[in-house]
Order: C-alpha cells, then structure tokens, then sequence
C-alpha cells in the first residue's frame, strides 16, 4: 500500500466524521508516480453537497503530507451502494448510535422496477439492538439519513438509508 494511500484512507467524510471516505467506501483508487498523487472517489449520490469539501480535504491531507500536485477526480460510475460501507464502518456508525444500512446485494440488469411505496424495515436499534423500531422522518440532518425511535428503550436515532 502506498503511503499517499494510506493518507488518504483517514480523511473522514465531511457529514459523517465517524466514518472515513475509505470507511464509506467513497475512496476508489490513489495513485502515485513521481510525486503526483491521483484520487478517484465515487459520492454517495450524482448531487451528494459533501463531493468538493470531500475533494479538498483529501488534497489538503495530500499536500501536508508533501505531495506537490493531487488531483482528485470523481467518478459515477459504477454508482455507489451502501453495500459499499466497510465492516468496521459498519460498526463505528453503530457505536456512534447511527443504523447501519443493510446489505441490498448485486443488482440485476435492466429497468429499476418502479414502487411508490417505501419497503417496511426492521432497523435494529444501534442502542439496545430490539428490533422494535419505527420510522419518525423519512430524512434526518441528511438526506441520505432517515430519523427513528426504537420502541423498547424510546431512544431517537438515525438510520443511514440503504443505496
């Protein structure tokens, strides 16, 4: 691994400082070749407002660090999934009392079948792990977020969406 890698593998992400973009699974690739360092990252969605200030930290982090020239690019292709999210990611959003999303899997070729009715989910609380939640808002203090309360111990926390 090489060590502009590894520098660029601690930058957080901007609207989740518990996680950082590696965690996220939004740093693609970094490469290094006499002293210019190229940054692929892919945002959690086409409009994400957190891809500059991503951008910046990460060349920020790289010319500290003395690279002289970093270009971060941005790709949307593929697109980004939550699947995408490390385990230790995972588990760092849970102890920060967030859900973690859960895991969508490949999929399928084609058309995205349209359903104008959000799917019912069992979101464990990250607090006391029951089962027993309800969804309060479809969106917390982000869009990708949704606000619940678990049942059993009436506490309120947010559920990273599934992507």
């Amino acid at each position: 691994m090489t060590t502009a890698r590894r520098i660029a593998e601690q930058v957080r992400d901007p609207e989740l400082p518990v996680l950082t973009l590696a965690d996220l699974g939004v740093l693609r690739d970094v490469s290094e070749s006499g002293g210019r360092v190229l940054v692929t990252i892919t945002p959690t969605y086409s409009g994400c407002p957190a891809i500059d200030e991503m951008g910046a930290d990460l060349r920020r982090a790289l010319t500290s660090a003395g690279y002289a020239e970093v270009e971060v690019r941005t790709s949307l292709h593929p697109a980004w999934t939550t699947d995408w999210i490390s385990e230790d990611g995972r588990r760092k959003l849970t102890e920060h009392g967030i859900a973690p999303p859960s895991r969508i899997g490949p999929r399928a070729a084609g058309p995205v079948p349209l359903n104008l009715t959000p799917p019912s989910q069992r979101v464990p609380c990250p607090r006391c792990g029951s089962p027993r939640t309800t969804e309060l808002s479809r969106f917390g203090s982000t869009a990708c977020k949704a606000l619940r309360r678990c049942e059993d111990c009436a506490e309120p926390f947010e559920h990273l969406k599934e992507i």
